[in-house]
């Protein structure tokens, strides 16, 4: 990942990263907020789409759990950014994922176009306000484009394409 962003994250940045359901992003992300964790950064994982419990389990799993790494399990855009507030803010926020979560800044549906651009445009102004790195996870259509408005694509500073076969171990993450 460090090869692939140049030099790793940098604080403020904004990467989107998509792929196709199942493909293995929120475990890659998993793995690497643990890893920044262990370094004695803090990093915070939110799921609108899984448990704690799911996320601890999976953690334990991969062998990632580590003091820095804190997670938090919620639909709500409002609770997840509410870590970038306080003294100190994580390094890393990743949102897992923008299709999941709502504001009630926003009308629609989660998932929908206003919600996708709402939540996005939230976290991007607010991570890059306190200088943490937001990693925002999209799911990929049929079509093979992220879901949500295109816009989203062109709010962040990176995109990221996890791709591959879910029967085969081997993935491609592309920039």
């Amino acid at each position: 990942v460090d090869e692939l962003l140049g030099k790793g994250l940098t604080p403020g940045q904004a990467i989107l990263l998509g792929g196709e359901p199942g493909v293995g992003k929120s475990t890659l992300l998993l793995q690497l907020t643990g890893a920044l964790a262990d370094q004695g950064r803090r990093t915070v994982y939110a799921s609108g789409e899984e448990s704690l419990p799911q996320l601890r389990d999976r953690a334990e799993r991969l062998g990632v759990l580590a003091p820095g790494l804190e997670a938090l399990a919620t639909a709500s855009a409002d609770d997840a950014l509410a870590v970038l507030d306080g003294p100190e803010p994580p390094a890393v926020l990743v949102l897992d994922s923008v299709q999941t979560l709502v504001t009630a800044e926003a009308e629609g549906l989660p998932g929908g176009p206003n919600q996708v651009r709402a939540v996005a445009t939230m976290a991007i102004e607010r991570a890059k306000a306190v200088g943490t790195a937001l990693v925002l996870v999209g799911h990929v259509t049929k079509d093979g484009d992220i879901a949500g408005p295109k816009l989203l694509e062109h709010m962040v500073d990176t995109v990221l394409s996890l791709e591959g076969d879910k029967k085969h171990l081997a993935r491609l993450l592309r920039v």
